[in-house]
């Protein structure tokens, strides 16, 4: 199961080594034009902004109705642990007082980012375990993240084919000839995906509506799939003081386990072609 990261690793070879991006490249100056060219088409871009529009307005409505705070201390978003403890310690007090309507807000934004592919959830995450618990922060972890991974399945069922073949070629071809091997025990298979850094979420979102995952099993895959790894991260971020960087996040013994959660639930289908062959 460790093929994708292979892929990972064609996937940067096969981009623009040293010679073909030096000025000496005998390159023709068309086919660098066409590489920098952006993928999709007008329709594509304008339905890709509205539906960015539509989204914006709708986070900016939300924050609109939010009590009035200093907007300046609350309204930033994290870099770094250091940035995410001065963030928890001034939001404390607003989520406490204003529970309902920052969860609201706090969903939003984590959904928003989610459909966007905007990096930084794992922020939203650790912030989510020092403000809620572990209880309820994986709860809202956990639906946020399905709702903004089912969001952007959709959004990449609209504009994502001639994105991903931009961005991820190689990944979505071996990707696709994946999913067409494991046909009849998917939903194992994308368990093991979400549960472990085998590919990143990022791009299983973007790519499963394109190789053909049925929504019904991207959402369950999705929704059970991110419960560990939810887990670790909000658990993690009940002790912010004593976490130094993400990378501490998911240590040795941290990727055992997940790997061996991950192997149980695509046991079923190996245990199945044993079968088969004897």
């Amino acid at each position: 199961m460790a093929a994708p990261r292979i892929v990972v690793g064609r996937d940067e070879e096969s981009g623009l080594g040293p010679d073909e991006d030096s000025p000496t490249s005998k390159k023709p100056a068309g086919a660098r034009l066409d590489a920098m060219r952006s993928p999709l088409n007008r329709w594509e871009m304008a339905a890709a902004l509205s539906v960015f529009l539509i989204f914006s307005t709708g986070l900016f409505c939300i924050f609109l109705t939010m009590p009035e705070a200093e907007y300046d201390k609350i309204l930033r978003f994290p870099r770094t642990i250091s940035d995410l403890r001065v963030l928890k310690d001034n939001l404390a007090v607003y989520a406490r007082d204003y529970q309902a309507k920052f969860m609201l807000g706090y969903c939003a934004t984590y959904i928003f980012m989610q459909t966007f592919m905007i990096p930084g959830t794992i922020f939203m995450s650790l912030l989510a375990g020092a403000l809620f618990g572990v209880v309820r922060g994986v709860l809202l972890v956990v639906f946020t993240a399905t709702a903004g991974a089912s969001s952007c399945y959709f959004l990449s069922k609209l504009i994502g084919r001639p994105l991903a073949n931009w961005l991820w070629p190689e990944k979505l071809r071996f990707f696709q000839s994946e999913i067409a091997k494991r046909r009849d025990k998917l939903l194992n298979y994308m368990l093991f995906l979400r549960i472990t850094p085998t590919l990143p979420n990022t791009f299983i979102n973007v790519a499963s509506p394109i190789v053909d995952i049925p929504f019904h099993v991207f959402f369950l895959a999705t929704l059970v799939g991110l419960i560990p790894t939810s887990y670790i991260t909000v658990r993690a971020g009940l002790a912010l003081g004593d976490l130094k960087s993400v990378r501490d996040l998911y240590d040795f013994k941290t990727l055992v386990v997940l790997f061996l959660i991950g192997f149980v639930s695509i046991a079923p289908t190996i245990l199945k072609k044993k079968r088969t062959y004897e």
